[in-house]
């Protein structure tokens, strides 16, 4: 089956979801403070749980399943609480690694795991998410006439759009920190702490 959207629609749309990924936002401050903390593959890995979240909110908007996620509403919220206790945690290790780089072996596989499922519980910790795709996703297509390679595409342009500009982010946010060493490098690790600290508690008191 052909693909319905058009590529004047695909562009417009792969615009308006980078600039909503570049944002400042909790998402951002999250992959920059992994990234500065443990290096450019962990901006990456929590980029990833970003994305995840992101495409599962996109197809319960494409699939109109909006009463699902409201009937969930109680469940979200838990996963909200979720994410900000584990941001807090993180906050807390990050805290002690200021004064020395992360250990490999489990701690390290352990902390990539970490990494990855920071991304996506900030994500899903957010319930208003999907009734936001659901309002934003019908200014560019017409989503009863979707089709699979329409899905497709939406899904590709969510992947581009939002990893490429979250990465960018890890990147800039790793090279920051391989340039400063000793005290610099404890300074920026003790940011990183708070910044994460920052997110878990907006995530836990936000209504």
């Amino acid at each position: 089956m052909e693909a319905t959207i058009g590529f004047g629609s695909t562009l417009a749309l792969f615009a308006a979801m980078a600039v909503l990924a570049a944002v400042p936002s909790v998402s951002v401050l999250a992959v920059s403070a992994r990234a500065a903390t443990f290096g450019f593959g962990h901006g990456a890995l929590t980029t990833a749980g970003i994305v995840l979240g992101d495409l599962i909110f996109v197809l319960l908007a494409v699939f109109g399943l909006a009463l699902l996620a409201e009937a969930l509403g109680p469940a979200f919220a838990w996963v909200k609480y979720a994410a900000g206790a584990y941001l807090l945690w993180l906050g807390f290790v990050i805290w002690r690694t200021r004064k020395r780089k992360a250990e490999l072996g489990s701690e390290f596989l352990a902390s990539r795991l970490s990494s990855f499922m920071t991304g996506l519980l900030i994500t899903l910790g957010d319930q208003k998410a999907v009734l936001f795709y659901l309002g934003f996703l019908p200014a560019f297509l017409d989503l009863s006439a979707l089709g699979p390679a329409d899905i497709g595409i939406i899904v590709g342009v969510t992947v581009v759009a939002v990893g490429g500009v979250k990465l960018g982010y890890a990147g800039a946010a790793a090279h920051a920190g391989r340039m400063f060493g000793g005290r610099v490098v404890a300074s920026m690790n003790v940011l990183a702490a708070l910044v994460v600290w920052s997110a878990g508690l907006w995530l836990i008191l936000r209504p």
